[in-house]
This record gives C-alpha cells, structure tokens and sequence, in this order.
C-alpha cells in the first residue's frame, strides 16, 4: 500500500522515538534505541542481548519443510527478520543469524513417493528453489542454515539426555515421547492449558501416551522411509526436537537472544521446542538464575488472501513464484513491508497492484533525481550558502534518517519508516521539475541530501537503492505491466500512434476509448514529457 503523503509520518516517528527511548532506557547501550515485541511477556521490551559486551546477537528463525515451493506466507516471515537482522546489524551489533531446513519429514517422504524420486533430490531441488526466492524478495542470507539431517547426532544427544532426567520415555513400537506433565511451565508461551488439549479434538490419541499432550521426539521408520540408527531401534527426528538440538549444537548450549517465526508455529512448535531446551538444559530447576533457552521470542502475523485465511483447500494458495511471475518481487516486499510485522496482512491483487505503482513513482523519482544530481556543473556543486527551498531539503533529509531510524527501532515499524519517504520524494519532484526548484540556491547539494536519506531507508528495508537498481526496477515493472495486460510492446506503440493520430484528427472520443481501454489493463498513457506510457493500477470491480 502507498504511503501517506506529507510530513506527519515523520511527526509519528518523532513520537515513535521518544516512546521507544523511555523503553529502552535501561538497555546497557544507551546509544542503541531498539525495542522488541516478545511474544513470552505479551509486550515491547528494551532488547538487551546476552553478551555483557553488548556486542554479539545470537538469533534462530525456523525455516521451511523442502517439499514444495515456499508460499507468500513464508515470504512474510523471512522479510520480517530480514528487516531485524539488517536493523541489528545498522546498530552495530555482530549477529549470528541461523535459519534451518527441516528436510526429513511425513510430508517430504509423502511427496518424494508420489513424484518417484529420492528423498534427497526432491530437497535439493527445494532448497534450491527456496534460495532463489529469497535472493528475489531481496532476503540476506543467514550466516548458517543447518539441516536436520546433519544434526541426527545432536538429536539422538539431546533426546537420550531427556529420557535419562525424566521428561521423555520410549513407547511400545520404538517411538519416543516428551512428557508434558514433566515440566510444570508447559504451556507458558502460548498461554494454553494442559486441559485445552483434549484428546480426539487437537490432539491424536495414542494409547501409548502418559498424556495425550505428550509430543513424538524420536520417530520409528516404516519400510523404505529414511532412518537412523538409535537405541530405540530404526526411526528418524520429530519435528520440534530438531530445532532444540540444532540450537544446543549451533551455539553452544548458551542461551539464545532471539528465536522467530510465524505466529502459527508459537504452538505447538514453539511451546514444545521450548519444553524440550528447557527440561535439556535444566532451566526448569530451582536455580532461578539460570538463563532462559531464548530471552526474545518474536513471532510475525499472519497472512490473509482477500481476508480469508490462505489454505490450498480454498483455493487462494499462492507461491512466491506465482506471485513474482506477475509483478515485481520488489513489489511483493514492499506490500509486505506496509503492514506492521505483527499485524495481519491482508494479500490481495489490489495491494500489489498499489504497491508496484508506488515503487515506479519512488524509482523513477530516485532516478530523474540522481541525473541532475550526476549531471550537475561543478559550480553548481560547489558550497554555497543554502536559501529557501534547498536549506528545507537539507533539514527534511535529516529528519527523515532520524525517524526511519526511530521508526524501526521501535519494534521494526516499516509502516511509518516508508511513510517517511514521501516528503522527501515529492521534494525531489520539484527540484527536478518545478521553476522554484530548479532556481533554489543550493539546491544539487539539497538533492544529494535527499536522495542519500531516500536510498539508505531503501538499504535500512532491504529495498534496491543503487541507480542502476532503479533503473532495472523501472523495467522490470514496465514488462510485468504488459505481462499482466497481455499486451507487447508493439501493441502499445501501436495504441499510441492511434491515438495520436484520432487526436490530430479531432476524434477525441476516439482518443479517449483508445486511453480508457489501455488505463483499464493498467497502462497509462501519457501526454507531453519523454515518457509515454507507465504503469497504473487496475482498478477492479468490487
């Protein structure tokens, strides 16, 4: 969705930075304002990491089951912590940042059978496929991402452990199971009850479980299913196991300072990860002082399609790629970032067609912006005293990098970080196009200020910032459009050349069905200037 225009979004910054200043008052760096939502105390927090240097930041995000291809909720996910790992990392801070594949599993094997393939192929493939539609949606990529397979060691380590201190116990046909009535916090994260799951209702029944709660660490392997050897005999991880013992593994059996996903895994998979670590590494005993398995648990909202929940059964089930055949994945990242991380997101045509026609306004902005600015005399760049119109891009420039940093310090507002994008961008405009712009007294050195504040909030976000970027984003958007339209270039040529020709002709009825049917496919036409066509917004019915 398009920003708001003027500058109130960078009074709501303003107003975002003192509030998130007071929270984080007590951080032991005053000079790093960041707070965190965390889903264990149901509120923002100061973020303070683990390391008494205040230095190193230790951060897991569960990452995705290689059996399809990664759907636009996923990307939802990994362009949130995207945003956190690209905001820690501004801050100053050295990040760990650790994303798994969970690459042995009901569905992985279900898949692989149906298409005739080996396990192992139709991972590879994915994790392939995966990588490719994070490096399109802008995404940085992790500093490690472990596999489960790899770790089987770890798992069969921690799961033992929990079997000899009394949490977990071998069931009849070499399964292992978590004992939920073992750990007395089960259920602290999520804020559920035991008696909430009632057998038969969200929970299978098992005769084999102490409690029908209990969770499968440990998996006996039907025929012709991967497995590993174990002391309960042939099986193969559950799922929540993998992750504890990835992270034990990954740092050391330390505490971690941030563990994240989507607000679907906070139960069961967070809850019964966090029940695992914590029975594991004993945080569960009368030590108090004992560090919590994660100190900020931070979970992103869910995605909604046209305000309906998004399930294939629904038939509104879209993939990154579906997405990014149609519009730009630049497109996709700035819809996403145009809701708060936390809030439900409503996916729909509409929202990307919006977001696409605000990212052509930002990048052909940027673009017109950095050519004066390059083609600029030398006496123009020279110092001067600043007057009027230009000494009030200087000042705005400088309060945009202050409230897109407030913005996102405070619990990653990308909303209002963007929003603050459109004064400096309609300033932009008239230095390049109007007659008071193109006369202020300092004005290249004005725009050289904006244009830097616009292209690190496009760095801060994970947006293309570079000119040539702008450039190849500007193109990209136009092919999509005709895509879309299925129109080509010629056919749009040729729309112009008759339109021209009814106009001379005085046929403006002509002129304006000609303009109407193109707008309708979101091609707009364009009178005067270099550029005559651009792309627009289908408006569709309700």
């Amino acid at each position: 969705p398009s920003p708001s225009p003027g500058r109130p979004a960078a009074a709501a910054a303003a107003a975002a930075a003192a509030e998130a200043e007071a929270l984080a008052s007590s951080s032991s760096s005053p000079a790093r304002r960041l707070t965190l939502h965390n889903t264990m105390t149901r509120k923002k927090e100061p973020f303070a990491p683990n390391d008494p240097d205040d230095k190193k930041v230790s951060m897991y995000v569960c990452g995705v089951t290689v059996y399809d291809y990664s759907h636009i909720g996923h990307a939802r996910v990994y362009v949130a912590f995207d945003v956190l790992y690209r905001t820690l990392t501004r801050l100053g801070y050295d990040v760990t940042y650790v994303r798994n594949f969970t690459d042995v599993d009901d569905k992985i094997i279900k898949r692989a059978n149906e298409n005739g393939e080996e396990c192992d192929a139709l991972v590879e493939r994915f994790i392939a496929a995966f990588h490719e539609d994070m490096i399109s949606l802008g995404c940085l990529p992790p500093t490690m991402e472990p596999r489960a397979t790899r770790h089987v060691d770890d798992i069969l380590r921690v799961t033992e452990a929990l079997v000899e201190k009394g949490h977990a116990y071998p069931a009849e046909g070499g399964d292992v199971y978590f004992s939920v009535d073992s750990l007395p916090t089960y259920g602290k994260l999520s804020g559920r009850k035991l008696e909430d799951n009632r057998a038969g209702e969200r929970v299978a029944i098992d005769e084999r479980k102490k409690n029908p709660a209990d969770f499968a660490l440990w998996k006996a392997s039907k025929p012709g299913e991967p497995s590993w050897a174990s002391p309960w005999g042939e099986g193969r991880p559950g799922w929540h196991i993998e992750c504890s013992a990835m992270i034990d593994a990954t740092f050391g059996g330390k505490s971690i300072d941030i563990h994240g996903g989507g607000q679907d895994l906070v139960f069961p998979h967070h809850e019964n990860e966090l029940a695992q670590s914590t029975a594991f590494c004993g945080c569960c005993d009368d030590a108090k002082d004992a560090p919590p398995f994660v100190k900020y648990w931070v979970h992103n909202g869910f995605v909604k399609v046209d305000s309906e929940k998004m399930s294939k059964s629904l038939g509104n089930f879209f993939t990154i790629r579906e997405v990014t055949a149609k519009y730009d994945a630049t497109a996709l990242r700035w819809m996403l970032l145009g809701t708060h991380y936390r809030a439900p997101i409503n996916y729909t045509q509409r929202a990307l067609e919006e977001a696409s026609d605000r990212l052509y306004y930002l990048y052909q902005t940027l673009s017109e912006a950095s050519d004066v600015v390059d083609g600029a005399e030398e006496e123009e760049t020279a110092a001067k005293k600043l007057q009027g119109l230009a000494l009030e891009g200087v000042a705005l420039a400088e309060e945009t990098e202050t409230a897109v940093g407030a913005a996102l310090s405070d619990d990653l507002n990308t909303p209002l970080a963007i929003a603050s994008l459109s004064s400096p961008l309609k300033l932009l405009n008239d230095f390049v196009s109007t007659k008071k712009g193109k006369k202020a007294q300092g004005r290249i050195a004005a725009m050289k200020a904006l244009v830097r504040a616009v292209t690190e909030t496009l760095d801060a976000v994970g947006l293309p910032s570079a000119k040539a970027d702008a450039v190849d984003v500007l193109e990209r958007l136009r092919a999509l459009t005709l895509t879309r339209a299925g129109l080509s270039r010629e056919d749009v040529d040729a729309a112009v050349a008759a339109r021209k020709a009814a106009r001379e002709a005085k046929d403006f009825a002509e002129s304006d069905r000609i303009r109407d049917e193109l707008g309708a496919k979101g091609v707009a036409l364009m009178d005067g200037g270099s550029q005559v066509w651009r792309p627009s917004p289908v408006v569709a019915e309700e």
